[in-house]
């Protein structure tokens, strides 16, 4: 694995959050090749040869995804999304503290691919600390000439703007992103048109994630086919997982994908905590379907992982020992979607408000066998009928816990407390 380590380097105590440090390891010699040794065209192709998918949670691929921009069409944009809000993913605030030049590097090597004048960083409104490293960082880089008017020598001109977003959690859907920056509030727009179409200001837009754009130096630096080696098939080169839960150290661990998830799990994190049993986990996010100790020996490929009936997503691995109580963990799920609804359609925000009411009562031990039945109800008048993806994660979890879990759930019903938690507890004063 260590060859592999692409975007978690060890650089000892120098770290990497200085222009000199990054430079003296070799940083923005990906951006300067790539005007040497692409055209934007070439690159875009480039990047297509290394299979590199997007890290936000859909993975769909980034070279197919920048080639659906129209052609001559201008200005168009890119907007690097750090609006990192799932329920147990921290890997993009990692990247921007522990080196946040490489991820400026590669929004300006997508920025020239696109041939995009103005690049934003969107950033989560709770990371103010990382907002300001990424504007002293912009300014150290445009000091140095990697950031205006031709760059380098090579005719391109971009400037980048770092963009404070206020805490929305609905933010991180691209459409959301793109009305925030305009200075409306963040709502989901209707699609089609998709923002490669019609985006930022009305023009053709693209929007990357952190860990995306991070990959891109190294890309441009070794070659697509070298990236493409690196991981599976379908899902090529590394990736960052953030694990969290019960296991023994938590932590943010770069993996070649393919490696299987029983890997991580004991040789990264340690294993289950105090030599407890796992009962389950998410391996992509808080609103990522649960999986179970069955499924352990699946490799981290998101097709795989797919077929599982779960996402990598966001790539945010959360693990569950036997003590946990599935009803719980539904229920402070669907209490942050329910809080972080926009609201905007009827769905969503009507279905989060009964599904939160329902999982309350239910963890209480006051719902009846009867009231739980109508959970899929619930469930199905959101999934897939809501406005954007938002209301279908609400729904995700909890039915696959349900589903999974079925007897302790139906255990809750009437037992006027929660019989998990009440063992739990047995357990522990024993």
């Amino acid at each position: 694995m260590a060859e592999h380590k692409l975007l978690t380097k060890d650089f000892g105590t120098e770290g990497v959050q200085t222009l000199a440090v990054y430079e003296r390891l070799g940083g923005y010699q990906g951006l300067r090749e790539a005007f040497r040794k692409f055209t934007p065209e070439t690159l875009v192709e480039e990047v297509k040869a290394s299979g590199l998918r997007g890290r936000g949670g859909a993975g769909f691929p980034t070279g197919m995804k920048w080639g659906f921009l129209p052609k001559d069409v201008f200005p168009r944009y890119l907007c690097c999304n750090a609006d990192e809000s799932e329920p147990g993913c921290f890997k993009d605030r990692e990247l921007i503290d522990e080196n946040p030049h490489q991820l400026i590097e590669g929004l300006l090597i997508a920025a020239y691919a696109l041939q995009v004048n103005v690049a934003f960083i969107y950033i989560r409104g709770e990371y103010q600390d990382q907002r300001l490293l990424l504007e002293r960082c912009v300014e150290e880089a445009r000091a140095a000439g990697h950031i205006g008017n031709d760059i380098h020598g090579s005719g391109f001109t971009c400037d980048v703007i770092v963009h404070g977003g206020a805490g929305a959690y609905i933010c991180g859907e691209e459409t959301a992103l793109i009305d925030s920056l305009e200075g409306y509030r963040g709502q989901p727009r209707l699609k089609p048109p998709f923002p490669a179409i019609k985006g930022l200001y009305g023009k053709p837009t693209v929007v990357n994630n952190v860990e995306t754009l991070s990959n891109l130096p190294h890309i441009v630096q070794r070659g697509g086919a070298w990236f493409k080696a690196i991981g599976t098939e379908k899902s090529a080169g590394t990736r960052l997982f953030c694990c969290s839960g019960h296991i023994n150290r938590p932590g943010t661990y770069e993996m070649a994908m393919g490696t299987p998830i029983r890997e991580l799990l004991a040789e990264e994190c340690g294993g289950v905590w105090k030599d407890r049993s796992l009962k389950a986990f998410q391996p992509g996010g808080g609103s990522m379907q649960v999986l179970l100790p069955e499924h352990l020996d699946l490799p981290l490929d998101m097709d795989a992982v797919m077929q599982a009936g779960s996402s990598l997503g966001a790539g945010a691995m959360v693990f569950m020992d036997e003590t946990t109580c599935m009803v719980n963990v539904s229920m402070r799920l669907v209490d942050f979607y329910h809080h972080e609804s926009c609201g905007k359609c009827a769905p969503c925000r009507e279905g989060t408000y009964f599904e939160s009411d329902l999982m309350h009562r239910l963890e209480a031990g006051e719902c009846s066998l009867e009231e739980l039945n109508t959970l899929a109800d619930i469930c199905d008048n959101m999934n897939g009928k809501c406005f954007c993806p938002l209301g279908d994660t609400a729904t995700w979890f909890v039915m696959s816990a349900y589903k999974a879990f079925s007897d302790e759930f139906k255990a809750h019903c009437g037992a006027g407390r929660c019989p998990v938690r009440t063992v739990r507890a047995e357990l522990v004063t024993a």
